[in-house]
This record gives C-alpha cells, structure tokens and sequence, in this order.
C-alpha cells in the first residue's frame, strides 16, 4: 500500500516542523478548512489515480476504485463536489501542506511521525500484514519467523520492508514495486513475498502468475486514515461525523465488499452489525 511508504517520510518531517512553526503564530486566525470548503463547495482530493483497486482510471479513463467512492461519500455528506486531484506519491504529502488539496484519500497510514504533522480522521480501514507463497510450494510459512534463513521479497521503502528487517535471519530482498517481486518469487529467486492484506488478494488475482494468498503477520496491524493539514477542529469533526454516517448507514461496508469481498472497515474481530 502506498501508505506503507515511510523512507521518504523521515527527511520531510524535518522541514515540515520547521514550516510548520512559523507558520503556528497565524493559524489561530486562518479560516478553518471547513469553512473554506463549504464556500468553495468542492472538496479537493489528493490521490495518485494510479494504484488499483484504491484509485486508478478505467477503461473510460475516469477515475475509480474503493478510495475514490470513499472520497465521493465523504464529500456528499459533507454537501459539496469532489474534485480529485492526481499527485505522485513522492510527493502527495508535500502537496497537502502546500494547500494543493484539502485531504488525501489513498490508503495513507496513521503513523506517529505523520501525526506530528498532520492530522487524521477517524479510520476508515483496518489491515494486517500478509505473506504471498508460490501455489506449488508445500512449505507453510506461517510468520516471519519461520522465514528465517529463507529470502522474502519486499517493496522498497515500504513499512513492510522495515518489518521484514526488523527479524533478524531473514534474506530480505527489495524491488521497485509489486510486480517485480511477485515474478521473482513465481520464478523462485524469492520464497514469499510481504505486503499488506488488501493488496494480496488483488495482486494474486491479477498477477496472472501461480501464486497463493499466505499467511496472516500478527502483531502488524495498520489503520488507515484521511489526512488534512492541522488546526482544523471543525473540518475534523465534520470529516469524522461524516465517515461515522457513512459507517452506520451501510455504506463504507458496501464498497469495502465490492472491491475487497470483506468488510475492512472494521478492526478485525469486531462483528458486523
């Protein structure tokens, strides 16, 4: 998930701080969010409309997946338009705090060191850490543990990377992106691969390459969030009042269903009602 990516994240924290106190002394008597949204009556949206299922364009190039239903729901109950905006992930934070958009909807993970920059709704899903193993392949990983002295196969400058890292034995090998390790674990350079749960059943699915949904990661739960720049208080009200209406009335489990098969919405475990 593109809100696993946290290597960029530390040098930009930095400067964030630094602009962020000097801007602290006006932002008592800046308009909250709410207010500028409302007049406008557009929400605007960051996302980088190439990460399917979350958002990416289909075959009318018109923009789809669950996180854009998601933003499209929360801006109907707030009563204005949403207005997307494509931005590359490098860079989406930095758009954010520039003002480019009001919110970023695209799988973005509530992390101290984002917390300390910025602020997040309530979460909208919640996610685990899972493994992907080759069909044929009879071994049962079932934690990183048992990958010790084998290679695991990871995107680079992901938490999953960090995660992997953090066990001592295991071969970690690192790749661009998704597709890169997935063909070298069908072609059995790697022995699993580790991504995040909503990804695996995707990534199998579409892959085209003999490849299983593995085990679950315990201990490596996530929780995903819509992050907007902070002092907000009303724009953060309104943003949780709106995801809770979209939570009681069915809605955030329908399009969690559609795109995933499950209810991801909630904290695995909680029932639902």
């Amino acid at each position: 998930m593109r809100s696993i990516r946290t290597g960029w994240f530390k040098s930009l924290l930095a400067a964030s701080l630094m602009a962020g106190a000097g801007l602290a002394a006006t932002a008592a008597h800046a308009a909250d969010l709410l207010d500028t949204v409302k007049q406008a009556g557009v929400l605007k949206i960051g996302l980088e409309g190439t990460y399917p299922p979350f958002g990416f364009r289909g075959a009318k190039n018109e923009l789809e997946g669950f996180d854009v239903d998601v933003a499209r729901a929360v801006a109907g109950k707030l009563g204005v338009k949403p207005e997307f905006v494509t931005t590359e992930w490098s860079g989406i934070i930095a758009g954010l705090q520039a003002g480019k958009f009001d919110v970023i909807v695209n799988q973005v993970n509530v992390t101290p060191q984002r917390q300390q920059v910025l602020d997040f709704s309530t979460p909208y899903v919640y996610s685990d850490a899972q493994l992907i193993q080759r069909k044929d392949d009879k071994r049962q990983f079932k934690s990183l543990e048992d990958l010790k002295g084998h290679k695991l196969g990871v995107s680079l400058g992901s938490n999953y990377n960090e995660l992997a890292k953090s066990v001592a034995g295991i071969d970690v090998k690192t790749y661009p992106g998704a597709p890169e390790y997935l063909r070298d674990l069908a072609a059995q350079r790697v022995d699993a691969a580790l991504n995040d749960r909503l990804m695996v059943a995707y990534l199998v699915k579409t892959a085209n390459l003999p490849l299983r949904p593995g085990a679950i990661v315990a201990g490596a739960t996530t929780q995903v969030a819509i992050p907007f720049r902070k002092d907000n208080p009303k724009f953060a009200q309104a943003i949780n009042h709106a995801l809770e209406d979209l939570g009681k009335d069915g809605t955030l489990g329908k399009l969690s269903v559609k795109w995933f098969g499950t209810d991801v919405t909630k904290p695995a475990g909680k029932p639902v009602k």
